[in-house]
């Protein structure tokens, strides 16, 4: 939990009860289905909690933000942003039903009201949202196609409507045809070697 703490000393009581929860609950999860790889058990608030908290340095969420998880597995990056953003809603999608029972439980554990859990492809979802979110699940060229007219039409937050996506890596290639894509390296918010080579990825796609 420091590693939390350094990086958002403003969270309340009940924020920090419930980033201290995430790692046992977890851990007791994932003892019956693998939805983290264990290795990084060790490293869990570094690897996936502040990771996925990486978009919130990139954007502050106003109150009644949209945002959908698309690929969540286990539940990041949503679980997380919906911790430290109360007051937006969150729909975290994953087409792995096992995946979404873990998320539906550490939901229900953490008492979180602003998260639903759905097993379901993102192309099948009908409805639209201020922000897409996801942490490495495919391709750009592959993951714009699942989203693409499921964004609204008007923008509240200080970026406009878009993808928010976690990926790490030379995404050169990956993003040649996304020439409008802005990337920030995760490195310029936190200091750890973990974030040397990761990225925040935001592309406007309507």
């Amino acid at each position: 939990m420091e590693i939390i703490n350094k990086y958002f000393p403003q969270l309340s009581e009940e924020q920090q009860r419930q980033f201290a929860q995430l790692k046992p609950l977890y851990e007791e999860w994932n003892a019956k289905i693998n939805v983290i790889s264990r290795k990084d058990m060790s490293d869990f608030y570094e690897r996936h909690v502040l990771h996925s908290l990486a978009i919130a340095k990139r954007i502050n969420f106003c109150k009644g933000t949209d945002i959908l998880d698309v690929g969540t597995g286990g539940g990041f990056p949503g679980i997380p942003l919906a911790v430290l953003f109360p007051e937006c809603h969150f729909t975290l999608v994953d087409s792995i039903g096992k995946k979404i029972k873990v998320v539906q439980e550490v939901v229900n554990a953490l008492g979180l009201k602003n998260v639903i859990a759905m097993q379901i492809r993102a192309e099948e979802l009908k409805d639209s949202y201020d922000f897409v979110v996801s942490r490495a699940v495919t391709q750009m060229q592959d993951f714009v196609p699942w989203v693409k007219g499921k964004f609204k039409k008007q923008s509240k937050n200080e970026l406009a409507n878009g993808i928010l996506y976690l990926k790490g890596g030379d995404l050169t290639t990956e993003l040649a045809p996304f020439p409008k894509a802005e990337i920030t390296a995760i490195s310029e918010y936190f200091e750890e070697a973990f974030f040397e080579t990761k990225k925040v990825v935001y592309l406007i796609c309507q």
